[in-house]
């Protein structure tokens, strides 16, 4: 009994537990204000983003995110940028998923690429916001209910062998739900009015497709931060690296749906690399009360489940292109991407 009450200490104990004085909580807010800043004065023309823009663009934001990586380090120490390092890997695989369904969203509304940034700007910081108030409530909860960590950490189980057994329509049930509650305080217009959330119908003000659109990738960040935030809670129970490393994987989201929202069938065997590592973090959540998973050996997991999903899926492209050529098909199509201004679906 001795023994298993110090082995629950020690695992308890695993975890790196900082003392983060205000003004390192300042810096990163205003690092986090001054990059979305930079981020809307560069797209305040509505320009439609090319795809080498957007590449450049994530490869910025992956940059910061990494870079990160060496504040902590230096501030906090090899523990603490190991922590963050794993939240951030887990955060922006889980992450993906918002953006394939941003492009169904997107494509249900039907809005015009040119405004589809502005929307997503909105809806990311909104996403902040959320995910502040979730990790800052999960934390909390976690520290005077040792036994949530179980709880949080099957739901992650289930979870994970839910988008296992079924990723097409993952995430998408939400729009009439929150396009009806958006109703129940203003008309809904059927029309856009350029790049604005708000008309006026009759004299009377009106939401546009724009807000709805808004409000329906808000409803559907709220459902994935349900599994990603648990998901980074077990890597790590210190709030300033659990917020960093969501921000940073967030803040990235934007350039990576332009770059990326047309690759879902490319990418067939991401959401099973997805559902594994939730399987994986749900397990070591499950019980890191009594048993800690080197943070290294967390990273080495995640890297290597993402990195097999990713060179299966490439793997299963190339068997498809080849038999469609074998057989005198368009290999073309098999493989192809659609981009996110192509995709057709009707308008509300």
């Amino acid at each position: 009994m001795a023994s298993l009450a110090a082995a629950s200490s020690s695992a308890r104990d695993a975890f790196v537990d900082l003392d983060v004085p205000a003004f390192a909580w300042a810096a990163l807010l205003a690092l986090i204000v001054a990059m979305l800043s930079v981020d809307l004065y560069l797209h305040r023309g509505h320009s439609e983003p090319t795809p080498r823009r957007a590449l450049v663009e994530s490869l910025v934001w992956v940059a910061f995110g990494l870079g990160f990586v060496f504040v902590v380090w230096a501030a906090f120490g090899g523990q603490a940028s190991g922590e963050y390092l794993a939240g951030y890997l887990v955060e922006k695989s889980l992450s993906v998923d918002n953006v394939f369904v941003w492009a169904v969203i997107f494509s249900t509304f039907a809005i015009p690429l040119r405004y589809q940034h502005r929307v997503l700007f909105w809806g990311i910081f909104g996403a902040l916001v959320l995910r502040a108030i979730f990790i800052f409530a999960g934390v909390a909860l976690i520290n005077r209910f040792w036994w949530l960590l179980v709880v949080f950490g099957v739901f992650l189980v289930y979870t994970g062998v839910k988008v296992l057994r079924h990723r097409e329509d993952e995430g998408t049930h939400g729009h009439d739900r929150a396009v009806k509650l958006l109703e129940r305080f203003m008309p809904v217009s059927r029309t856009l009015d350029g790049h604005h959330f708000f008309t006026r119908i009759d004299g009377k003000r009106a939401a546009t497709p724009l807000l709805a659109t808004l409000v329906v990738v808000e409803f559907t960040d709220v459902v994935f931060a349900v599994d990603s935030v648990p998901a980074v809670l077990a890597v790590s129970h210190e709030p300033f690296l659990v917020f960093a490393s969501n921000a940073f994987a967030i803040l990235g989201l934007r350039a990576a749906y332009f770059l990326l929202a047309g690759w879902r069938e490319r990418l067939h065997y991401l959401g099973h690399g997805l559902g594994l590592i939730l399987v994986f973090v749900g397990v070591k959540m499950s019980i890191s009360h009594w048993y800690h998973f080197p943070t290294a050996v967390s990273l080495g997991v995640i890297v290597v489940l993402l990195t097999g999903a990713v060179v299966a899926s490439r793997v299963r492209e190339r068997r498809m292109a080849f038999a469609a050529q074998d057989v005198g098909g368009p290999g073309a199509e098999a493989a192809g991407t659609v981009a996110p201004s192509e995709a057709p679906g009707p308008r509300p």
